[in-house]
């Protein structure tokens, strides 16, 4: 069986943009970053996620909570530093190891984190709306098997 790319154009079959997986979830995710500026327009859904993670889970080194939150080492920092410029998180050495800084939410940020939770409900029922409660199960179970 020859596995080997076609020759030329007309040995190609079409390729339609509009149906690709690619586009598609790039596509979704703009409509789901649009609801959530509109509901929590003074962070952004990074921001949040971090947030949401240090408050759930307690205080975290910045490389576990890029894990956390599936973001690489370059993203979480500059996450971080917004956070940190906003006065939502805080960071202290670690007591038992000085090399590890350990980030806490700040009152603020934990007040703000409190604050937004009824909304980021709101932002995932109202990204979901077009789907019936089968289709948002059977989506996000897929979702979930895609990650």
């Amino acid at each position: 069986m020859d596995q080997s790319l076609p020759d030329t154009p007309a040995e190609t079959p079409g390729y339609e943009l509009d149906v690709q997986v690619g586009f598609l979830l790039r596509r979704a995710t703009q409509r789901h970053l649009a609801i959530f500026a509109a509901h929590i327009p003074d962070l952004t859904s990074t921001q949040f996620a971090a947030l949401a993670k240090l408050c759930a889970e307690g205080p975290s080194s910045q490389n576990a909570l890029g894990r956390m939150t599936a973001m690489d080492a370059a993203t979480i920092k500059g996450v971080i530093d917004r956070l940190r410029a906003k006065g939502l998180v805080s960071a202290a050495r670690d007591a038992e190891d000085q090399r590890r800084v350990t980030l806490s939410p700040t009152p603020e940020g934990r007040a703000t984190y409190e604050a937004a939770v009824a909304a980021a409900h709101r932002i995932t029922a109202e990204t979901l709306a077009p789907l019936d409660e089968q289709e948002r199960e059977t989506f996000l179970a897929l979702l979930a098997k895609l990650t």
